[in-house]
């Protein structure tokens, strides 16, 4: 589990990490990103794996409402590979924005790829017919030569809940997944 963002103390939180120790082993400390810490509001959370002898690290994070442009905060992403050359960077999380987004350009001529496409990702307040979900801010951004993804998706937990206002009380937002092997 992180230490507390450095963002304001209502944007302030904590990130955490679960895994299995059969299928990967953690790799030193987990760290949050201290670079850009002054801008972006909570900053990303780090941490790296090893599966059978080869490592990647995940990259956390939660970005600023749409209503505050969080394309502020995630064009920074762009300048994250540099700082860790030596890592393969997975970039998971809210951002927020769609990946059609422009800020995300960059990242994509690295040779980053977004795991989901044109897939939304937060609820509705109420489901309109079969129609529940609202807008495409989650997602992952993985490195297409790093990495051969095997499947991913959402998981439409919701639909386990007697009313949408129900599932909302848990999260806005569905979980992703995706299972994947290291080239």
């Amino acid at each position: 589990m992180s230490e507390p963002t450095f963002g304001d103390s209502y944007k302030q939180e904590r990130y955490a990490f679960l895994w299995k120790t059969s299928k990967v082993k953690k790799m030193g400390d987990a760290w949050l990103e201290q670079t850009y810490k002054s801008e972006i509001d909570r900053e990303p959370f780090y941490v790296t794996f090893n599966k059978d002898g080869k490592e990647f690290t995940l990259v956390n994070f939660h970005a600023i409402t749409k209503s505050k442009q969080p394309e502020t905060e995630v064009k920074y992403f762009k300048l994250l590979p540099a700082l860790y050359p030596k890592l393969t960077l997975i970039f998971c999380g809210d951002f927020n924005l769609p990946q059609s987004h422009t800020v995300f350009n960059p990242l994509k001529s690295m040779g980053y790829s977004p795991l989901l496409i044109n897939q939304k990702t937060t609820l509705k307040k109420e489901c309109k017919g079969d129609e529940c979900l609202a807008s495409e801010f989650d997602n992952v951004f993985y490195p297409k030569s790093k990495l051969t993804i095997q499947q991913s998706g959402i998981l439409h937990f919701y639909k386990s809940f007697a009313t949408l206002k129900e599932a909302n009380s848990i999260s806005d937002h569905v979980p992703i997944f995706f299972q994947f092997s290291l080239n």
